[in-house]
């Protein structure tokens, strides 16, 4: 069995790679990167190509968390059969993703901070325009920890 998750944000700058490798990372230490897949999107299409933004670069160096190859893409209509699960950064990317989807889609589509009620927040900031990615690093870890766990259940023991 396997199970494939792709984060989404606004350019696939900032948040969803840094989503992505974070979870990538924490799936490679559990041995699961056969068995789970991630990816990532922007439901903008200003960045396409483009690596992950400098500050996000930083951060992930800083501890060691590989996004070796990651190049920003843009969200598509068929994300929705080739994914189990898209996790959007914040509500207006929830919003575009369930109207670019519409009813016809496959993945199961989830609010990031929904992994976090106790936070209190509905979206993770966006450092592209707050500079704070040492914040949007905090939540996504923790979110990424809580997320890996749910898959863990859903899955059983898939080793």
């Amino acid at each position: 069995m396997s199970y494939s998750v792709l984060f989404v944000c606004l350019g696939n700058i900032c948040r969803s790679p840094m989503a992505e490798a974070v979870f990538r990372n924490l799936i490679k230490q559990e041995g699961l990167d056969k068995v789970i897949t991630v990816d990532s999107a922007g439901t903008g299409d200003w960045h396409i190509g483009h690596p992950p933004h400098e500050g996000t670069r930083d951060l992930l160096n800083r501890y060691g968390i590989s996004y070796e190859g990651m190049k920003a893409r843009q969200f598509l209509k068929d994300d929705g059969s080739s994914f189990d699960l898209i996790v959007a950064m914040d509500t207006k990317n929830e919003r575009d993703i369930r109207e670019k989807l519409g009813v016809s889609s496959h993945a199961e589509v989830i609010k990031f901070l929904s992994l976090l009620p106790e936070k209190g927040i509905e979206d993770v900031p966006d450092p592209y325009y707050t500079g704070n990615f040492d914040e949007v690093y905090e939540l996504v870890l923790n979110g990424s920890i809580k997320l890996l766990e749910r898959i863990k259940k859903e899955l059983g023991d898939v080793r």
